[in-house]
């Protein structure tokens, strides 16, 4: 295994990661197969259409965002979720400042760069 996190993440201990376009993240629990990141995102913040070969899920725990799937859009806010299959371009713009829970599998390795996570 190359990549595997601590057993327990405390994100008050940990930096923020400002990735611009009003996003900042922590990296959690991860090892080669699965990946959580904690993302905030300022009102008004995106999250640039892109695709990877990664599953994606996703849970909105707080704000309020516009998700596009594909050519699909919805509004989504707290407690509503979404999935993205591999290799489908998608993207998301926060219309109110929120947080968003982000599962993929395998691991996001291009997150990984210049991190001291190896084992």
């Amino acid at each position: 295994m190359k990549y595997e996190s601590e057993k327990y993440i405390i994100t008050g201990d940990m930096e923020w990661e400002d990735v611009g376009g009003g996003l900042k993240r922590k990296i959690m629990g991860f090892n080669d197969e699965i990946m959580m990141v904690y993302v905030h995102f300022n009102k008004g913040g995106i999250g640039q259409r892109h695709k990877h070969i990664h599953s994606q899920t996703t849970y909105v725990v707080s704000g309020k965002f516009e998700v596009a799937i594909g050519e699909e859009k919805k509004m989504l806010s707290a407690g509503d979720g979404f999935f993205i299959p591999p290799n489908i371009e998608h993207g998301a713009v926060c219309m109110e400042e929120g947080v968003l829970i982000d599962v993929f599998s395998p691991i996001r390795e291009d997150f990984m760069e210049g991190k001291s996570y190896t084992k």
